[in-house]
């Protein structure tokens, strides 16, 4: 063990002994809405009073200062500024500051894993000091001053709080996807701003897959002449990506799939492939047969020249060979590839999986680089110190864990497969119970969120990261009993804001560029709705309703538009529950609030399936998508108009309510579904027997009507 990985192990070890007393604290602070900071703090205290923002605001820096740290202050400084109007520039001496800065050494000149990020935070009615070992906690401090400030009737503050803070992983990361849709340098650049305020501090690039090759190679350029559309980073973009990420504390870990989704490599190195070409880059999306062909001696001649080059590019001490989904179907058809898995007694398509791992682990350790892959690669030949990143399973997890290897979770972070916050946030890379043992748990360094790129543009890509990620982060960053769901929501809901103050352009989003809609009109209002309460179907599904898709497709249409976490939706079924639930009679003033809810949807649905659809089915989905929103909000004014009266609806009515929903629930070529049917199933059922909501206890209501429910509608067969 490298001394640089003792210290890092006992980081963690002290970490795990004080995580319990944090986590704790913590916990009752977020219980109790005390903050709305995300990540919430390993411990906070609430002090009184506050520190008032004044014109006189003044910042000192005490002890170790550089180039990085005044970077992150400028970066703090120009945030408070845009928000307040003030000047936070000024500096004083450390008795008189509004700010100190006190900070006792250096990073990394490059960020490493393992640094020590922790920081503490002191703000009286008087003075606010942020105290750090290390630069890097100091930026992490940085992104908490920026959260705590705020305003009301008396003006800008910060509230008096105690923060003793360090994170509870060290690999907290956001892999994006730059290869299936081209992402530019400034989509990256404002993501990296929006990781350094939730203190994400792994950016993950998967640079190569079927659909381009994004990233210069000087020794071999036809990699990304042929295969990229001339769309790639140049190095020297790369190099100012890498040292803007730097500036913000992050890594940069680059991935080079191979040896599967590697059509955009033998583009131009077709003799490479495991079957003749010629090669064309790829449009669509899936799991492709062109595989590089381990048997091949030039094949490493050409992975030992490109990974040098990009060894020297990229500074970190990782890099991903990404591994995954080698269906095996070009190896196996190959004669002359099975004759060498006999010939070297690898007895199958994993063994020679394994075995190209071990030759490109050997070409990486050569050039100082630690060998990261997705889960496939776990095998018993995977040799030591190689790093299993897990995505098909937390069983994947933990397997590598016990084998000795270090691991990082991907699976449940998913976010492209448009699941809602509160999955991605009680994920656990460690959960409660887990049967590890303490130097087990050692090497599981944290996660990353995963934005794959079949359905993201530079248009949308944010509304998709973001906020949903910031959950993520916290869930690597804070104790684990940090948990609260509601809490959580009512968080995100402000650190949503705070992104896109810091570039973030998830609230541009959608832009609708229609023939005949004025993006400022009623009828645009009603687009905003419709999408405001609809998702994208879940998983890998929409590509079956939208089987036309290619990397060419524009994306602007209503799954593309839809968010995967409807807030409208979540607080419908909010209100339902606690109407329905509550003590006592049913509350008038609520029903009204429900009943208007619901009659705005109708308005915007009867006004969205007006606006005239291109002759697709996707666009003309869309407006049946509409109407649909229309049948269904009138049968939740129904249902709530039947209990109001004490009188259940009639069974013809009934059956045509159950009917409308039923209906509902079936996705089209709109891709998209209603995660209000739920709540309004409830509103149904429950006026089925309005009456028997006097006769129970409010436990014994709720139980009944959800023994009425049909069992939940598994999602439909794509078409």
């Amino acid at each position: 063990m490298s001394n640089c990985e003792r210290g890092f192990s006992s980081h963690r070890r002290r970490n795990l002994a004080v995580a319990l007393a944090a986590a704790v604290l913590g916990a009752v602070v977020n219980a109790a809405g005390a903050h709305e900071l995300m990540p919430a703090p390993a411990s906070l205290r609430e002090g009184s009073g506050r520190l008032a923002v004044t014109e006189k605001f003044t910042v000192a820096i005490r002890d170790h200062d550089d180039p990085r740290l005044r970077a992150g202050l400028g970066e703090f400084s120009k945030q408070a500024m845009l928000r307040t109007a003030k000047d936070f520039s000024g500096f004083a001496g450390a008795p008189d500051a509004t700010l100190v800065v006190a900070c006792a050494a250096a990073s990394p000149a490059i960020p490493q894993l393992g640094e020590d990020e922790s920081y503490s935070l002191e703000i009286t009615s008087k003075q606010a000091v942020l105290t750090a070992p290390t630069v890097t906690g100091a930026l992490r401090g940085f992104a908490t001053l920026t959260q705590l400030l705020q305003h009301d009737a008396g003006g800008w503050f910060f509230p008096a709080v105690s923060i003793r803070d360090e994170p509870r992983f060290p690999w907290r990361g956001l892999l994006i996807d730059v290869a299936r849709h081209w992402e530019p340098a400034e989509v990256i650049r404002r993501n990296l701003d929006a990781m350094a305020l939730v203190k994400l501090n792994v950016l993950h690039l998967h640079l190569t897959e079927d659909q381009g090759f994004r990233i210069e190679s000087k020794k071999f350029p036809r990699l990304h002449e042929l295969g990229s559309d001339g769309h790639y980073f140049t190095q020297e973009q790369m190099r100012g990506l890498i040292a803007y990420a730097a500036e913000r504390g992050i890594r940069v870990v680059p991935e080079f799939d191979m040896p599967g989704h590697a059509t955009s490599w033998v583009v131009g190195f077709p003799e490479l492939a495991s079957a003749p070409g010629p090669y064309a880059i790829e449009r669509r999306w899936g799991v492709f047969n062109p595989v590089l062909d381990p048997t091949n001696p030039q094949l490493y001649e050409l992975l030992d020249g490109f990974l040098g080059e990009m060894a020297a590019l990229f500074p970190d001490a990782y890099l991903h060979i990404g591994g995954d989904e080698n269906n095996g179907v070009q190896w196996t058809a190959n004669p002359k590839i099975q004759a060498f898995v006999r010939e070297h007694h690898l007895k199958d398509n994993p063994g020679l999986h394994a075995y190209f791992n071990g030759r490109v682990h050997a070409i990486l350790a050569k050039y100082g680089k630690k060998l990261v892959g997705w889960d496939e690669i776990l095998h018993p030949d995977l040799p030591a110190g190689s790093v299993v990143h897990s995505w098909r399973g937390s069983e994947g997890i933990a397997e590598a864990a016990r084998r000795g290897f270090s691991t990082i979770l991907s699976n449940g972070y998913y976010i492209d497969l448009m699941h809602p916050a509160e999955e991605h946030y009680l994920n656990d890379p460690l959960p409660a119970g887990t049967t590890l043992l303490a130097e087990q748990q050692l090497r599981v360094l944290g996660g990353e969120a995963t934005m794959w790129g079949e359905w993201v543009n530079p248009d949308n890509i944010d509304s998709r990261i973001w906020p949903r990620t910031a959950a993520i982060a916290e869930r690597l960053w804070s104790p684990r009993e940090v948990r609260d769901v509601d809490d959580m929501y009512r968080r995100l809901a402000i650190v949503d804001l705070r992104l896109q103050e810091a570039g973030a352009q998830q609230g541009n989003w959608p832009r609708f560029d229609l023939p005949g809609v004025d993006p400022q009109g009623a009828t645009a209002d009603a687009l905003r709705t419709l999408a405001a309460v609809v998702e994208p179907v879940k998983d890998y599904r929409r590509g079956g309703f939208q089987p036309a898709v290619t990397q060419a497709t524009p994306l602007n249409e209503l799954a593309d538009w839809s968010r995967a976490d409807s807030a409208p939706a979540r607080d419908f079924k909010r209100a339902v529950q606690h109407w329905l639930f509550a003590e006592g009679a049913l509350d008038s003033k609520e029903a009204a609030t429900l009943t208007a809810t619901l009659a705005a949807w109708r308005s915007a649905g009867e006004l969205a399936a007006q606006v005239p659809a291109a002759a697709n089915p996707v666009a003309q989905a869309r407006t049946g998508t509409a109407r649909t929103l229309v049948a269904i909000s009138q049968v939740g004014i129904d249902a709530i108009a039947a209990l109001l009266k004490g009188a259940p609806l009639a069974p013809d009515r009934l059956a045509a309510a159950k009917a409308t929903l039923d209906e509902a629930a079936r996705p089209t070529a709109a891709a998209v579904e209603f995660p209000a049917l739920v709540s309004l199933r409830v509103l149904v059922t429950a006026a089925t027997e309005p009456q028997a909501r006097h006769e129970m206890s409010r436990a014994a209501w709720k139980e009944h009507l959800h023994s009425l429910l049909p069992p939940p509608t598994p999602p439909a067969a794509q078409p």
